[in-house]
């Protein structure tokens, strides 16, 4: 079984699977704001944010997944993104189940100066929720908690590929 990670992770079509998957979050996200008039608070931005990265590093791997730069470029890239949105979320649910006027989350995001993507994309990255309400649950489970199943997914599956990927060619 590993074997066949290893080579599929070798092939474009994993790659924008990925890619899809986290576009579908983001279309999500999207459709909450837009249609069901949801709104994103500064977590749900960096969220979003990492959500992106995800993208980002599906697309990229998906250019020439053979080509040993781009793969690990990828690799980095579906780190860092998963493993900090992980990260990101696990607070965001810490924020809702447990509220508190001395622990809440900012009213502005942080961007860097060379990056501020609340002023570029204001229709996708300005926060103008409360990060402690939950707003919205499915099966009894917030946002916030479903977020951590999709990232806790991405992370598993990267640990997957990263193991398959280190491990010898041949079976014994």
């Amino acid at each position: 079984m590993f074997l066949f990670v290893k080579h599929l992770s070798k092939k474009r079509a994993p790659w924008l699977l990925l890619a899809l998957t986290a576009i579908m979050l983001e279309l999500c996200a999207l459709f909450f704001q837009y249609v069901m008039n949801l709104h994103p608070c500064v977590m749900c931005v960096y969220e979003r944010v990492a959500v992106l990265g995800i993208i980002f590093a599906g697309l990229l791997g998906a250019i020439k997944p053979k080509n040993i730069y781009l793969y690990l470029m990828s690799l980095l890239i579906w780190a860092i993104s998963a493993i900090w949105g992980l990260k990101i979320t696990l607070k965001h649910v810490d924020l809702q189940l447990h509220p508190s006027p001395f622990s809440t989350c900012s009213f502005l995001t942080n961007f860097p100066t060379w990056a501020p993507l609340h002023q570029w994309f204001p229709w996708l990255f300005s926060a103008t929720g409360d990060c402690s309400k939950i707003v919205w649950t499915l099966f009894g489970y917030s946002m916030a908690q479903c977020l951590i199943v999709a990232f806790s997914i991405y992370c598993i599956s990267l640990v997957v590929v990263i193991i398959t990927a280190i491990l010898p060619n041949k079976t014994e």
